[in-house]
């Protein structure tokens, strides 16, 4: 008998088992979890239960109930498997325990290995978590396939959220790593190197060692795998009574390390710069040596070098070294590490990641969703507020002038009061003169604290003033009784030593905010809260104060780019995510300043790309900029940064990109390149005033280069005598010197060339093909050289192409944008500008 079509081609049952947990709103139940399983919606299923009584239930957790290999888990099986672990189980399928014992009771189940208490996340890595990982292990393989001996090199460049800790152990995994050192200058950061590594399923079994730990080093077990962590300054440290290792650190050189991880490494290529963000702070040292460490002041070595001689610096041997960023300009614009050792995850990355998995996924929860957009927002000032704070050539308006304050607590005061209190009406659009302007125009910019489309925005706020008595005179002037708009926020004060240092000035403001639903702050600081810490509901700041790096600037712009959402937002989806902040704003007073800000940000980030104008285009694609002029707000782009950011700039500024030492290359590598080619050395003795270093000034500098070396090794075995540790700083202090020196002839060089580039009158050709093809007489006649003396110490890096390319580009744009507005066309049909080595469109 033949069966039907319809039943031969019977239709899969639509079975999808599921292990469940819920709590309910029942003081008989605090602390209890209802665990069962279903092969229906969840949802639905817990409904039909708990339906006739009424009973206000949440979804703690819901997920799938299938192994591996196929088969299935049961709720009785979990619940025996919690009861074993000595979880109560005071009814039915009722258990007293967290949803952390659950999935870690479920993970134990699905793979048949044991964890340890608290391992319950098992998130694989992401895509370009992943790549990292790949990239990295393939770079080293490829360096011991060459030589087994080799100790490569590699860096991340990723901004924060990326997962570095969690990324860095599963390269170790990759690479079978038995033992990983991570050494960094912020030891604040130990916290996700412990947590990490002890609460996912891919470490169990690794063992984490650090001075807080206590652990005795000796008594680890040797099978498995061990993660030490230390500070930069503890490793360093030396003993002042002998100058040797310090005791407790002896058996760190007694070990063959497989991987030595350098985290923040950026502070080491930075820190002068980075101390910029506490320099309004009363006890600006003390918050600094908080951030970075209190022993940083007694390491002495030139950490410059750091990248190029590790050997020197750390008493260890490794195989391998991985070096961990956020904003690592100095070693990308050094050329410390070529394109092959880089792996790059920005904000352009992630923001280009979060848009391409919406498209591609539009069901699935997208893992980038929480991370918020940024949005800057410039403003001109009214003339009469710009005549009371301007400096500079061309008049850029001074925030630390214009919130310039004196005295403390209730006595603080504003040195422009009455312009301060402006600029709060000019924020809420409330600014008479400026509304006039507006009726005139037809339309009405949006303020910060006037437009509705903004407002939600600022419920919570980061306002970043120049000193301690400026946040305590802006909070005395918040508070007067006329300004009625701003007492519907509680104003934090984040300032000066009575706030509290470093980290304990965090809880007063997760106190004031709370949930963040109800309340409404604005959080004043000079320099606290700027650095590491994660506030989820500031969603703006405001940009008070001069900052002279685009790393501090985005540094502090970055704490408003915390994700904030909610997980299980209707108690019925634990996998569900709402988003409470999918933008967030950075407002700047000082438009000039802001834009160069970020295209210095947007091409140092993009090292390799010859373009400026493209890094720059990129990073707006992602970061809009909308700046209002004094009529109207307009969204501007790339080119309109760039115009602005270089018009904008003053001759002098200009021509610090050609006094810059990133231009020149005086590391020892470089310098022993130029020695051992005779050539060479005729050429940079050409240079004007060489002859006047003395004889052999490269040789003597490499071989003093040499005996620090040495010196530095015998310190870290049987440590120097009284004599020797003299010779050491002496030796150190002469070879500094003479480096100095050196670097400094070859700088003197290099400001030749924007004259050059004044008296040529080729502008779509490369300075390189104008130099070596089309006015080789005119060159050598103004810097002295001539073009196959240039060529060769190009060739030998002695001059960086790259920085030279950004700064032809900005040199030509200023003065075309200078020209401009005279009304002078400087290059009639002029389409491109020819840059060092490349030439790029002019618009």
């Amino acid at each position: 008998m033949t069966k039907p079509i319809d039943e031969i081609l019977a239709s899969k049952p639509d079975a999808n088992p599921r292990i469940y947990a819920y709590s309910i709103n029942s003081d008989s139940h605090v602390g209890l979890l209802k665990i069962g399983q279903t092969t229906r919606d969840v949802k639905q299923r817990i409904a039909e239960q708990v339906k006739t009584a009424a009973i206000d239930f949440k979804i703690e957790l819901d997920e799938s109930a299938a192994r591996d290999d196929g088969s299935t888990l049961s709720d009785h099986a979990v619940r025996t498997a919690l009861k074993k672990k000595g979880f109560d189980n005071p009814q039915l399928e009722w258990m007293r325990c967290t949803v952390s014992d659950v999935q870690t009771v479920l993970t134990e189940l699905r793979t048949g290995k044991k964890l340890s208490e608290n391992r319950s996340e098992r998130f694989p890595p992401r895509q370009e978590q992943a790549e990292a990982v790949e990239k990295t292990a393939s770079y080293f393989q490829s360096i011991w396939n060459e030589d087994a001996n080799a100790v490569p090199r590699f860096l991340w460049n990723a901004k924060m959220r990326f997962g570095k800790t969690f990324t860095s152990y599963q390269l170790a995994k990759k690479l079978g790593a038995k033992r990983v050192l991570v050494v960094t200058f912020k030891p604040a950061v130990e916290d996700a190197w412990q947590t990490d590594l002890e609460s996912h399923v891919d470490f169990e079994g690794w063992q984490y060692l650090s001075r807080k730990s206590e652990s005795d080093p000796s008594q680890i077990d040797k099978d498995k795998p061990v993660v030490f962590f230390g500070s930069f300054q503890d490793l360093l440290g030396r003993d002042k009574a002998t100058g040797a290792i310090k005791p407790r650190n002896t058996w760190l050189h007694t070990i063959n390390w497989d991987l030595v991880v350098f985290d923040e490494y950026h502070f080491g290529a930075w820190r002068d710069t980075a101390k910029e963000l506490f320099e309004g702070e009363e006890d600006a040292k003390r918050e600094e040596k908080l951030e970075y460490d209190a022993g940083l002041d007694e390491v002495n070595e030139d950490l410059s070098d750091l990248s190029a001689n590790e050997a020197i610096f750390l008493p260890i041997t490794t195989r391998a070294y991985l070096y961990l960023s956020g904003t690592p300009f100095k070693a990308l614009a050094t050329g410390e590490f070529i394109e092959e050792q880089i792996f790059n995850w920005t904000y352009t990355d992630e923001q280009r990641a979060k848009a391409a998995f919406a498209a591609k996924h539009p069901d699935k929860r997208n893992p980038y969703a929480a991370l918020p957009q940024m949005r800057l927002l410039t403003y001109q000032m009214p003339d009469e507020l710009l005549a009371i704070a301007s400096a500079g050539e061309f008049d850029e308006f001074d925030l630390n002038e214009f919130f310039a304050a004196t005295g403390n607590g209730a006595k603080a005061a504003f040195k422009h009061k009455s312009d301060v209190q402006k600029w709060l009406e000019i924020i809420r659009g409330s600014y008479v003169p400026q509304t006039v302007d507006s009726l005139k125009t037809g339309t009405r910019p949006p303020f910060p604290y006037s437009d509705s489309r903004l407002l939600p925005y600022l419920q919570h706020s980061f306002w970043f003033l120049p000193n301690v008595a400026a946040c305590h005179a802006m909070a005395n002037l918040l508070e007067e009784k006329h300004n009625t708009f701003w007492h519907g926020y509680k104003v934090i004060l984040a300032a000066g030593t009575q706030a509290g240092i470093g980290l304990d000035a965090v809880p007063p403001v997760r106190r004031a905010i709370g949930s963040g639903f109800e309340t409404k702050t604005i959080t004043l600081s000079c320099g606290k809260l700027t650095t590491g810490v994660t506030i989820p509901q500031w969603s703006s700041i405001l940009m008070l104060r001069n900052l002279k790096s685009p790393e501090t600037y985005f540094q502090a712009a970055f704490r408003v780019q915390s994700p904030w959402s909610i997980k299980n937002p209707n108690g019925d989806n634990p996998n569900e995510e709402e988003i409470l902040k999918p933008i967030c704003f950075v407002f700047d007073f000082a438009p000039t300043r802001a834009l160069r800000q970020l295209s210095d940000y947007g091409i140092g980030l993009s090292p390799g790309e010859t373009n400026p104008e493209n890094a720059v285009k990129e990073l707006v694609s992602f970061l809009p900029v909308l700046a209002y002029d004094g009529a109207n707000m307009t969204q501007i782009d790339a080119g309109g940064i760039l115009d602005i950011a270089m018009a904008g700039t003053s001759g002098t500024l200009l021509a610090r990109k050609w006094e810059s030492a990133l231009l020149v290359n005086v590391d020892n590598d470089t310098l022993r390149r130029v020695l051992d080619n005779p050539e060479a050395m005729a050429a940079v003795e050409r240079i004007e005033g060489w002859r006047a270093l003395g004889d052999n000034i490269i040789e003597t500098i490499i071989n003093k280069g040499e005996k620090i070396k040495d010196l530095k090794g015998k310190a870290k075995g049987e440590g120097l005598t009284a004599k020797e540790k003299k010779e050491l700083t002496d030796e150190e202090k002469e070879y500094k010197s003479k480096r100095k020196l050196v670097q400094e002839k070859l700088i003197k060089f290099a400001t030749r060339i924007p004259a050059f580039m004044y008296l040529t009158d080729f502008r779509e050709n490369t300075l390189q093909d104008v130099i070596t093809k089309l006015e080789p007489d005119l060159f050598h006649a103004v810097t002295g050289l001539t073009v196959s003396d240039f060529h060769l110490l190009v060739r030998l890096k002695v001059f960086n192409t790259e920085r030279m390319n950004h700064a032809v580009f900005a040199f030509r744009r200023y003065e075309d944008a200078s020209l401009r507005y005279t009304g002078i066309n400087s290059h009639k049909g002029l389409t491109h500008y020819g840059l060092y080595d490349t030439v790029v469109a002019k618009e």
